[in-house]
């Protein structure tokens, strides 16, 4: 192996040949696996680069930088580019056929190069979440809010093995890569956390396999071209020893029957339109770990897919069978200025009456403008003859035409209140929320128990041979002790007042002698 992953430790500073991660904006990152300078490509000077809506970055400015730096664009030769290839072409033709040696292109070293004024970006280490909004879509993805949740509620923990089915694009891959990681493994049988994923698409299966290469993380992910409705979830023959399963398909109920204990008969699938597996119960091999309960989890897009795959868990002896739905919502904070005497049309200005005392000082600046308005109207004489132009100069709502002022209700002193401290603090969820994407079913399959484990568990708490338990006696013994009970309250009750009377009868004894 190369090195270790830069999703598990990707070092204090960016390396050439490893993946980054370029951050435009909120919503906007792209990923880039950065490469050392080593002459022109396509058509560059200064070698790979990369093009933004903010400008051009070379890998070079890019390389030794500390994660999370701010990178300035870079003036690179943009436009001519394919012009240039071309002539590049002919000359090298014709000096070849003249036995004229063409001097080599000079390499340009980020030294050399100029900061453009068009913008900048950060680069960023690669992490589960930001891969999740920055990968290359091929099926639809998991996203952050969905699988947080599936790994808590399949309890991913360091060292254990998972299995998914459907990798697709890879979101819930190397976020569960993450969770199980405790080291690299050094030999085949040493037991360290692994993520067992299956993929049926031959396409998808090659561009996984691709990725997970690149990103380092072929001894964490094993991923297999399979159709596990068939031919199950079993490595090489064996058992994966598995504690937790993801199931990513657009029939997960047909893969079930693959994930029992033991070998499923056809009466427990009956009605269910499924055939139990090939193998004889000799050959079963369970691909779930025997000693630990197995969860399991399920995405869904459609009610339809949930209602049969309930159906067959309950055939199959799943049990706390439970269907959630994820609703992912942000909430934006920002801060917000309100009041009649703000100027209109500004960033985070709300013209609106910001107390009492401001709203009734407009409602009687209103009243008191209409008042004047109509009183002007009934005593003034309008000329018919007068031109129209000359009347709105005259009048404009009841008073003369000029520049409108701004009322001053409920102002503030905001000489010693910094810019972004101006304004009450308001909360708001995003005004797109992102619609449904999965329904989510859990389901847990208890341990496997033998008659072994029963005989050891029995010498070790006997059970049948207890006194004074509810289990052990009939409905006439326990209304017996009961009544004994009360009898020993009672008398015990009787005892202790006794020696209060002999006290209380005792001065009365004095008094008569």
């Amino acid at each position: 192996m190369a090195g270790i992953s830069p999703f598990l430790d990707p070092g204090p500073r960016t390396k050439p040949n490893s993946l980054a991660l370029a951050h435009l904006s909120r919503d906007s990152i792209q990923p880039v696996y950065l490469q050392e300078a080593s002459g022109a490509v396509d058509g560059y000077a200064e070698g790979a680069v990369i093009n933004t809506r903010f400008g051009s970055f070379p890998h070079s400015t890019l390389l030794d930088k500390p994660w999370g730096s701010q990178i300035r664009a870079s003036v690179v030769d943009t436009g001519s580019r394919g012009r240039k290839r071309k002539l590049d072409s002919s000359a090298d033709a014709e000096a070849s056929n003249n036995g004229i040696e063409t001097p080599t292109s000079k390499i340009t070293t980020a030294k050399d190069l100029k900061t453009a004024p068009s913008g900048f970006i950060h680069i960023l280490p690669p992490t589960p979440e930001l891969w999740t909004t920055s990968l290359p879509h091929r099926t639809q993805v998991v996203y952050t809010p969905d699988y947080s949740y599936i790994l808590h509620r399949i309890r991913a923990r360091p060292g254990m093995k998972i299995i998914e089915a459907g990798a697709g694009s890879g979101s819930f891959t190397h976020a569960s890569a993450r969770a199980v990681y405790n080291g690299f493994p050094k030999h085949a049988d040493d037991a360290r956390g692994k993520v067992f994923s299956f993929e049926f698409n031959e396409d998808r299966y090659q561009k996984m396999r691709k990725e997970i290469e690149d990103h380092r993380l072929e001894g964490i992910v094993q991923i297999t071209h399979r159709d596990v409705y068939n031919d199950g979830f079993l490595v090489n023959g064996e058992s994966p020893e598995a504690e937790c399963v993801f199931l990513d398909l657009p029939a997960p109920w047909k893969a079930l029957p693959h994930l029992s204990r033991k070998r499923p008969t056809p009466s427990e699938l009956s009605g269910s339109e499924l055939d139990a597996p090939n193998a004889t119960e000799s050959e079963w091999k369970s691909p779930l770990r025997a000693d630990r309960t197995a969860y399991l989890c399920t995405f869904s897009p459609c009610i339809e897919q949930v209602t049969k795959t309930i159906d067959v868990m309950r055939r199959l002896g799943w049990m706390e069978i439970e269907m959630v739905e994820v609703a992912h919502r942000r909430i934006i904070v920002s801060r917000e200025r309100i009041g009649l005497n703000l100027p209109p049309g500004e960033r985070g200005m709300n013209q609106t009456a910001a107390n009492v005392e401001e709203a009734i000082g407009k409602l009687k600046e209103i009243e008191g403008r209409f008042k004047k308005f109509h009183g002007q109207s009934d005593d003034v004489d309008v000329d018919m003859d007068e031109d129209d132009d000359e009347m709105a100069d005259k009048h404009v709502n009841g008073k003369s035409k000029g520049k409108a002022t701004l009322p001053k209700y409920g102002t503030e002193d905001l000489s010693s209140v910094k810019p972004w401290m101006a304004g009450r603090l308001a909360h708001r969820t995003e005004p797109e929320l992102k619609t449904h994407t999965s329904y989510l079913v859990f389901a847990v399959l208890p341990q496997e128990w033998t008659e072994a484990q029963e005989m050891a568990a029995f010498e070790m708490w006997p059970c049948g041979m207890e006194s004074r338990v509810i289990g052990s006696l009939d409905k006439e013994a326990r209304k017996r002790a009961k009544r004994e009970l009360l009898q020993g309250k009672r008398r015990k009750k009787e005892s202790d007042g006794k020696p209060e009377e002999d006290q209380a009868s005792s001065p009365n004894k004095n008094k008569a002698s």
